[in-house]
């Protein structure tokens, strides 16, 4: 068994771990940077789609459960709980955590080959949203994530864990500006609808009727919603039918409504 026993926190190997922020992790370690993974399931979920891990830090029982899935050419980490909390900054609730190499993201072109259904994130920057729209992706079903330069990072530590590790699964990219890639989407066959309150919108209800082959569902940043570029972009505005006053749904909820009602 490739068990570490954790007494001080000096070793080199800990680096990972080390009060490791996400930037930091993105930016500073490795070709395409490093990604930390939470409970047994995430990391499950990580190595079955390929994705290389480097260390797992582990309490109690999760440390068969490390060792189980990543052999022992992985090292696994373990200490005392509150030794491990100083090592990265928080408490390991999920029983471990695993540094992983974040892969190369992909040409947009080879993920909308296929797809149907895609969900277009622009600029929403709180990575528990980001992660609760991946988590509705792959329940309800959408094929493909899009993200813009300025939305949060799907690999961030909060946005996997809130996913369930469905960030590791669900096909995404990042896209630039709003100009290439609506050509980008319009010679893909997809009709773009943007969800916003905006004078002309039509209803959920009706656009999910009799919904265009190949959708591309745009859902914009916490509070302000949608830029005037992606609006300019799309080719229907859609608003969700609202009740007793309320205009709108936090942004997660809304990526889901939507894609339920089109999927």
């Amino acid at each position: 068994m490739s068990v570490v026993e954790i007494t001080e926190l000096a070793d080199p190997r800990l680096a990972d771990f080390a009060h490791a922020t996400d930037v930091g992790l993105k930016n500073d370690r490795g070709p395409h940077g490093l990604y930390i993974a939470e409970s047994a399931l995430v990391l499950e979920r990580a190595l079955r789609v390929g994705h290389a891990p480097r260390a797992v830090l582990a309490l109690g029982e999760s440390v068969e459960q490390a060792v189980a899935l990543v052999g022992p050419d992985v090292p696994v980490f373990s200490g005392p709980g509150a030794l491990l909390a100083e090592l990265t900054g928080y408490q390991l609730h999920r029983g471990l955590i695993a540094s992983l190499e974040r892969p190369p993201l992909p040409a947009p072109e080879s993920l909308l080959a296929d797809a149907r259904r895609i969900v277009v994130l622009e600029n929403v920057v709180d990575p528990t949203n980001v992660g609760a729209i991946f988590r509705s992706v792959a329940a309800i079903g959408a094929d493909v994530v899009l993200v813009t330069p300025r939305c949060s990072d799907p690999f961030y530590r909060r946005a996997i864990r809130v996913s369930m590790g469905t960030v590791l699964q669900v096909p995404w990219t990042r896209v630039g500006e709003w100009g290439p890639t609506r050509e980008l989407l319009t010679a893909s066959g997809f009709h773009i609808a943007a969800l916003a309150l905006a004078d002309g919108a039509v209803s959920l209800r009706d656009f999910a009727a009799g919904p265009p082959e190949r959708v591309a569902l745009v859902l914009g940043t916490e509070g302000d919603g949608l830029t005037p570029d992606a609006l300019a972009a799309a080719d229907t505005i859609v608003q969700i039918p609202m009740r007793h006053g309320i205009d709108s749904l936090n942004v997660a909820a809304a990526a889901a409504v939507a894609m339920w009602a089109i999927a």
